[in-house]
């Protein structure tokens, strides 16, 4: 049997803006450690500027000497005086020489206009930069080496409280957002729980979260760095190309500059639709998973573990397939545009060659558009993220849009205590995806302090009375009452506080004894946890065990047997003591002894309570003050044992069959 990918009723499209504008509600929550983060990555592409700045005067020292020749000549031919002064005098005009000629350089060399302020205070300490014929002096070199690490380690410090601040924040967003979901899975009624596949559900809550949390980390991370970086690149290109005169050469960058962006455009409509599909397909391998672990009992008693190793393989090769496209696709942008980059570069230097450009003056520009490189792939992968992230961005809002709640009344009345009677008023229900009525005009009252019991066959309709009872669900017509105020003006947290259940599928938490008899009942000391163990005949085998009290029952009370399982569920009842008690025969399932350890624990549960019994084993119901015989919905008999056995009808044959049998 293979297992497909099940796409949920309430699931709907998203665009990426209307995606992405709801995260922000979540990171908004964090705004200020986002800002600071925002402002290290801004600060961090601003470090990129000095050393943009110091890359012309670097590569024209390469050939000072051979321009202090030129320039010499220079001087020469526009101050002859100066030249024979030189000849007959060498000292003091060479002195002026030299220093006209410093001057000069300084003013040809191009240097940052922060220099001559650095130079100025150097010599204020007595340090000079430079010797006289403008080369580096040991001093320079000295500040380079202790500068330029502190430059490294201010730059590396923005970097990591750049990640830092958005990770944190963005850490909590997403931690927001799992609470929300799951608040969210809680609010809505059994309606929507009977419908929902719980694997994929599961996934929903944990997986998909879990990737948006990855892609807001690194998303936030990257967009408060690259694109001032590439901001500042762009900005030291266009105003080095002012400067020099180089519009023409900035005009080919300008243009070539978008075909980064090209691949990521073409490529962004594939890794979303094979990004949507892996996600669907984990989602199918989680079910796979909660499915063969909820019913591993089933796998280990008809020997299926091969079967469903095979079967769970199948599911995570499809997967595997899945997948591996969608790497592809996204593994595919940074090559395409690292070619693009190099070809683009390649092209400009041979358009600079071509147009006699100076190599002091190219590779200033080429410097930067090396560096945009890689904040400009880091925007193509984000580009990546983002197309994979919607998918899971769109299971999560639709899961977060559904609202399948029963309403509650904003005007409902408190209720603490229940003192008359519980009435069905002609009362019909039907689930949403069924045909025919799950209960069709039921009419019957329960006086306090009664027991009323609900006979009939499988599907019959038993169970779902229970559940308008309890306000599971709202009857589509008719009215429930409960000392004259329908349900559905009645607080929800108020009326499930007045109505406790025992269910014939006892189930359990992964904890220990004492906090499964304790859930529902928090505030509940240890002395009154085992006075209900004591009354549901649960304590002596709690503690024939060495932990006791403290024993983990395991996944839905696996560690227990059944009765045991039953008795743990009836002490619970009785810790949280309602006035109103559900039963879905507790005993139907248990051998003679244990069945009559645990009908002696319902017995105490049931004294002086009002009683919802579905009888399976009608001998427990002889003592009911009325009892319903259910078929397809409708009460097709009611009355005390003795009037229903007399009447030889419905109730009779089901009560000869359990004699038979």
């Amino acid at each position: 049997m293979e297992m497909q990918y099940k796409k949920e009723f309430f699931d709907r499209e998203y665009t990426i803006p209307e995606a992405y504008a709801r995260v922000w509600k979540y990171a908004g929550r964090y705004k200020f450690r986002i800002f600071v983060g925002i402002i290290c990555g801004m600060l961090t592409a601003g470090t990129l500027v000095p050393l943009f700045q110091v890359i012309q005067p670097t590569l024209e020292k390469v050939s000072r000497n051979e321009r202090i020749e030129a320039l010499k000549a220079e001087l020469s031919a526009e101050d002859p005086q100066s030249a024979s002064s030189d000849q007959t005098s060498p000292a003091a005009p060479s002195t002026v020489s030299r220093s006209a000629l410093s001057r000069q350089l300084a003013e040809k060399s191009k240097l940052p206009a922060w220099y001559p302020k650095v130079e100025r205070l150097a010599r204020r300490c007595g340090i000079r930069l430079q010797d006289e014929s403008g080369a580096m002096g040991g001093a320079l070199l000295l500040i380079a080496v202790i500068v330029i690490p502190l430059v490294a380690g201010t730059r590396l410090l923005l970097m990591f409280l750049n990640q830092y601040c958005l990770a944190w924040a963005a850490t909590r967003a997403v931690t927001d957002l799992r609470i929300d979901i799951m608040r969210k899975i809680h609010e809505q009624s059994l309606q929507f729980h009977g419908r929902i596949d719980v694997g994929q559900l599961l996934w929903r809550a944990t997986g998909d979260p879990a990737t948006v949390q990855a892609l807001i980390q690194g998303m936030l991370a990257e967009l408060a760095r690259a694109p001032f970086e590439i901001l500042v690149s762009v900005g030291f290109i266009v105003w080095f190309a002012i400067v020099n005169d180089m519009l023409p050469t900035l005009g080919i960058i300008v243009i070539g500059l978008p075909a980064f962006m090209i691949p990521v455009v073409s490529i962004g409509k594939r890794i979303r639709k094979w990004s949507r599909r892996s996600l669907e397909k984990g989602s199918v391998v989680g079910s796979s998973i909660h499915e063969v672990l909820t019913c591993i009992r089933v796998v280990k008693a008809y020997g299926t573990e091969e079967y469903e190793n095979r079967r769970f393989e199948g599911v995570s090769r499809r997967l595997l397939g899945t997948l591996m496209r969608a790497i592809r696709c996204g593994l595919i942008v940074g090559p395409t545009v690292e070619t693009i980059g190099i070809l683009l570069i390649c092209g400009f230097l041979v358009w600079c060659f071509a147009a006699h450009v100076t190599l002091a003056n190219v590779l200033p520009m080429v410097a930067p558009l090396l560096l945009i490189y890689k904040p400009i792939k880091q925007m193509s992968n984000l580009q990546v993220q983002i197309e994979t992230a919607q998918a899971s961005l769109q299971r999560i809002w639709s899961l977060m849009d559904i609202d399948m709640r029963l309403p509650e009344n904003p005007a409902a009345k408190p209720k603490t205590d229940f003192t008359d009677r519980i009435v069905f008023e002609d009362v019909s229900f039907r689930y949403d995806t069924a045909d025919h009525d799950a209960v069709s005009h039921a009419s019957f009252e329960i006086p306090r302090g009664r027991m009323v019991a609900v006979v009939g066959g499988t599907g019959s309709g038993k169970t779902t009375l229970s559940g308008l009872l309890s306000r599971f669900y709202d009857p589509q017509s008719g009215r429930v009452t409960l000392d004259g105020i329908d349900l559905r003006d009645l607080r929800i947290g108020d009326l499930r506080r007045l109505i406790g259940s025992v269910q014939q599928e006892t189930l359990l938490f992964n904890d220990t004894i004492e906090e499964n008899i304790r859930y529902g009942s928090p505030e509940a000391t240890h002395e009154q946890v085992v006075a209900a163990a004591r009354l549901a005949n649960a304590h002596d085998f709690i503690l024939e065990h060495p932990e006791g009290y403290a024993r983990i029952v395991g996944e839905k009370g696996f560690a227990l047997s059944g009765g045991e399982r039953q008795r743990i569920a009836i002490a619970r009842a009785i810790l949280r003591n309602p006035p109103i008690l559900i039963l879905d025969e507790a005993t139907s399932a248990l051998d003679t002894v244990t069945e009559r350890l645990v009908q002696g624990a319902l017995d105490n549960l049931m004294q002086n309570r009002t009683v919802f019994a579905i009888a399976h084993r009608l001998s427990t119901i002889r003592s009911a003050g009325l009892i319903l015989v259910m078929d397809h919905g409708r009460i097709v008999e009611r009355g005390t044992h003795d009037e229903l056995y007399a009447a030889n009808g419905t109730y009779r044959r089901l009560c000869d069959m359990q004699r038979t049998d």
